[in-house]
């Protein structure tokens, strides 16, 4: 499957990101149903684009839009991104293909960034795997790290995927537990 990644444009696509984020429900997310009011602020708060943040429509060619990626802290050497697939488009085992050509597009895009890094909820199984699949490694568990409405905090797993691993398709392991008391 071709994916593609095509620049979020506001205030242009502003209806078309009303559309897609109110008429899907994101239920690994800290907020599983974003309002209108959320959003706005979000718009006005400059979390989908800005020096430090860029947002991309996730597109096939068949299909079109099947979901939007935010790029977070694209100053530093390490960003961070949030990946959401339409209700449609999830269950198909896309998340590996969107990933890598993700981090492709980041790499190619930002010769500045080192490593690229994502975080998921512990019961979000299909990412974590989507994860392992491409390329990426655990790094980090942090133990009721990941608020979750109306019940207890889950815990928030961290994976991230070196520039270099990327250029060599190699993985750059590292020993967990290093030290000793």
């Amino acid at each position: 499957m071709d994916i593609t990644f095509a620049a979020l444009d506001l205030p242009a696509d502003h209806a078309a990101l009303m559309q897609f984020t109110l008429s899907n429900e994101f239920p690994f997310h800290v907020n599983a149903r974003p309002s209108r009011t959320d959003l706005e602020r979000k718009i006005s708060d400059g979390a989908f684009g800005g020096p430090d943040h860029a947002s991309f429509w996730v597109q096939t060619e068949s299909e079109g839009r099947i979901g939007l990626v935010i790029l977070e802290d694209l100053l530093d050497d390490a960003p961070l991104f949030d990946l959401r697939l339409s209700a449609a488009a999830r269950g198909r085992r896309l998340g590996a293909p969107i990933l890598r050509a993700l981090t492709a597009e980041v790499f190619q895009r930002w010769p500045n960034i080192n490593r690229f890094e994502g975080q998921t909820r512990e019961d979000n199984i299909a990412m974590r795997k989507t994860f392992l699949r491409s390329g990426f490694i655990k790094e980090a568990h942090y133990r009721e790290g990941w608020p979750v409405t109306g019940s207890h905090p889950l815990a928030s797993v961290a994976y991230a995927i070196l520039r270099h691993d990327w250029v060599t398709g190699e993985t750059t392991n590292f020993v967990w537990e290093d030290l000793t008391v």
